[in-house]
């Protein structure tokens, strides 16, 4: 014998399946939520976006480096830095290398720690261990604790698909580096730069069927000789890109940024000191009322890379200046 069914409880059972969904669908919208607050990377294969735009002789998007990541809220070459600039949405993240007592290599531009560290001494007589017991210091020399000085593959993973890694005061430690970015799959995305000869250059990427993207850095002034930029500018396959660094920005670096450009190369300027980019400096075009008068005869050279002590700055520039599409 069948029992009739009652309206109102049909009635209260479709409520409560409605309900129980959207708890359901709320659990999931805070799962992704938690997700993209964790190690998850702001866009994946961000970095290679960045990659295709370098190996691009034509494109016009511009480059932005941020020296040592944002020092000026996190202490300089740490994983807080790196972090803060993928959020930022810089390109390039600049880090300087150091090997330990142990042959770890980690994230230091000083060979000693006295100055980002609450320590004193040598990075090279240290072992790793032993760095771990320093804090590392902010810009202004206060000491930040439990942010500990981080090792090459932890910086790196922490970059993967999320931001191109530039590896200065690295070159002497090449095949280690290597050896990692290997490891991790991520060779492409790091680009490391010496003012090494080409001769000694291509000898030495020779030794591998794969290698990390290279870089001359050229110095550029009235009395510099010009063989080293040469050298690379005049062979049958010039390189990605020139670092030019000058204090003067004279007809010497505009020839020079000019032929870079002429054989397919990008030019990178460091805007991170005035000696180091004839005073047209971030400082400065920070503090003009026209930062047009400090970063467009940088960007007149052909200049597609900029290295910037003010990344936030910079990129809010570029953007009204339409330099910032892919």
């Amino acid at each position: 014998m069948n029992k009739s069914i009652n309206p109102n409880d049909v009635c209260c059972m479709m409520k409560m399946k409605n309900y129980l969904s959207g708890i359901l669908l709320l659990m999931a919208v805070i799962a992704l939520q938690s997700c993209s607050q964790k190690n998850y990377p702001v866009a994946a294969n961000q970095a290679q976006k960045v990659v295709a735009a370098l190996h691009d002789p034509a494109s016009k998007y511009v480059v932005v480096v941020a020296h040592r990541g944002d020092w000026r809220n996190y202490p300089e070459n740490s994983l807080p830095a790196i972090e803060s600039v993928i959020r930022m949405g810089v390109d390039v993240m600049e880090l300087d290398l150091k090997m330990t007592k142990d042959s770890v290599l980690v994230l230091c531009h000083d060979g000693t720690i006295d100055r980002t560290t609450t320590g004193s001494g040598a990075v090279k007589d240290f072992t790793y261990a032993e760095l771990q017991k320093f804090d590392l210091k902010r810009g202004h020399g206060i000491g930040k604790p439990g942010v500990k000085m981080p090792t090459l593959r932890q910086a790196l993973e922490l970059c993967r698909d999320r931001i191109v890694v530039n590896v200065d005061q690295g070159y002497d430690y090449y095949d280690q580096v290597l050896a990692i970015t290997e490891e991790l799959g991520m060779t492409d995305q790091v680009l490391i730069k010496s003012g090494r000869p080409r001769a000694e250059v291509e000898a030495k990427l020779a030794q591998y069927p794969r290698n990390m993207m290279y870089m001359p850095v050229v110095s550029i002034s009235d009395q510099s000789d010009m063989t080293l930029f040469n050298g690379y500018a005049d062979a049958p396959q010039p390189p990605l890109a020139f670092e030019l660094c000058f204090g003067k920005l004279n007809e010497k670096v505009r020839a020079a940024a000019k032929k870079a450009l002429q054989v397919n190369s990008k030019v990178w300027v460091n805007t991170i000191w005035g000696s180091l980019c004839g005073e047209y400096d971030d400082d400065r075009a920070f503090e003009s009322a026209n930062p047009d008068e400090i970063y467009a005869p940088i960007l007149n050279l052909g200049t597609s890379i900029i290295q910037t002590d003010r990344p936030e700055f910079l990129i809010k520039y570029l953007e009204k200046k339409g330099r910032r599409k892919f």
